[in-house]
């Protein structure tokens, strides 16, 4: 391939104590947690909300924030919680521990924590496309926005991008999927309306053999995750799947993205056609990004293993602890793999009351003494990385990065050296769930 030098000399239009790259749940909690310790705090998110998957991604629900008895994302998680408690118009608990999501209830509360919080600024329709590296220590941040190419300068920085892309740039190492490389695959998250929700009832799945049967879908795919109420007649659609694709690569993406839209209006026949109160129902929207499960996992100091899962580990550096079952979507449609998933989220689950823990060291990528990973790509195995992915487990490892770069970046320490009982203590202070921290 063709290659060529591109050479610029770019403003450097911040200069803060903690950049983070992405607004999704995991950066909006780093940047909270680390504005409230008092540093200034730069955002840069790509769309044109915070928020991520759960707002321009329309996935319809957070899963679950306690493992009913405790709340374990408490601390920034439980304020966005109980914000959007207040905010939304439909009851959003269900009986299996999730929470939907209005999305646009969550984009303005978003919006006003961040606004509402000292010391942080941020711009929206700005990409991260690069780092400045010294070594294993990040200097800047390269942005690129409407008004041109820039860099923040930074002391400490978190990756919330989801997909390890600050890390990867800064040179961290990383695994993607199983031993084959299969990945889970994504799904285009969507808003239905004119939905009854009165007659809606038992399993949305229940008669996809029959749709089969009669050629409605293209792809035979056995898993449907099914449709949330998140509004008076509203449905968020949790439907279908795009195997293969690859967050990672945008052509990959192009063409998942293609396929979700095209894959839509054969579930527009199988819900107005074979399920109860859905028979009016009209797909009005489809999520501005893919929704991804899996991509990179950044190797840390620490990789969260099935095993701490099976052990509800209890770590000395915990900075939370979390309880979804692992969830990892069959990587091809069939009806081998699907059994394969469905005998696994059965059998990898909590009673009521258990958790894991989660150390501190999934968030501090080898060989960087100044950037922490957040959210979907922290340190762990592929087990794990389908349990932590989920919203809470976001705002979890978020708050913890979020104190973790303030303290790194108040006393200029390694990010691999800071003293954990005074970054515990912290945490609990704001609320954390940490029960095993002295």
């Amino acid at each position: 391939m063709p290659t060529l030098t591109f050479k610029r000399e770019i403003p450097v239009r911040h200069e803060v104590d903690v950049f983070v790259a992405g607004g999704g749940p995991a950066g909006v909690a780093a940047a909270l947690a680390a504005a409230r310790q008092g540093a200034s705090v730069f955002i840069a998110e790509g769309q044109a909300c915070f928020g991520g998957m759960g707002t321009t991604g329309l996935v319809p629900a957070f899963m679950c924030f306690t493992d009913r008895v405790n709340f374990l994302a408490d601390g920034i998680g439980r304020e966005i919680y109980e914000r959007m408690k207040q905010r939304a118009d439909t009851p959003q608990d269900d009986p299996g521990g999730s929470v939907s999501i209005n999305a646009e209830a969550l984009k303005r509360v978003y919006d006003d924590v961040i606004e509402e919080s000292r010391g942080i600024d941020f711009t929206f329709h700005t990409q991260v496309i690069g780092v400045e590296t010294e070594g294993g220590h990040v200097t800047a941040a390269i942005c690129a926005a409407k008004s041109g190419i820039f860099a923040v300068k930074a002391k400490a920085f978190v990756d919330g991008t989801g997909d390890g892309d600050l890390a990867t740039w800064a040179g961290a190492s990383s695994e993607k999927g199983d031993a084959e490389g299969n990945m889970m695959p994504g799904t285009l998250c969507s808003l239905w309306a004119n939905v009854d929700w009165s007659r809606v009832s038992g399993r949305q799945d229940r008669n996809l053999a029959v749709a089969f049967a009669d050629n409605v879908f293209t792809v035979h795919d056995r898993h449907l995750p099914g449709m949330w109420q998140v509004g008076e007649g509203i449905g968020g659609g949790n439907v279908g799947h795009t195997f293969g694709v690859d967050g990672t690569d945008e052509r990959s993406l192009t063409e998942a993205l293609l396929w979700g839209r095209k894959s839509l209006s054969e579930y527009e026949v199988y819900y107005k056609r074979y399920l109860e109160g859905f028979e009016d129902a009209s797909l009005v929207a489809t999520g501005a990004l893919l929704g991804l499960r899996e991509t990179r996992r950044i190797l840390g100091d620490y990789v969260l293993v099935l095993g701490d899962f099976n052990n509800r580990a209890v770590f000395e550096d915990e900075i939370g602890r979390y309880n979804y079952p692992v969830d990892i979507h069959a990587s091809t449609p069939s009806s081998e793999d699907f059994a394969k998933f469905k005998e696994e989220f059965k059998r990898l689950r909590y009673k009521d009351g258990e958790s894991y823990g989660i150390p501190y060291r999934v968030l501090t990528p080898q060989g960087l003494d100044n950037v922490l990973v957040a959210g979907r790509c922290v340190s762990s195995d592929r087990f794990m990385q389908g349990s932590i992915r989920v919203m809470p487990g976001c705002y979890i490892t978020g708050q913890a990065a979020g104190v973790a770069a303030s303290i790194a970046a108040g006393s200029g320490t390694d990010i691999h050296a800071i003293d954990v009982k005074q970054l515990q203590s912290k945490l609990k202070t704001m609320g954390a769930y940490l029960p095993h921290a002295q």
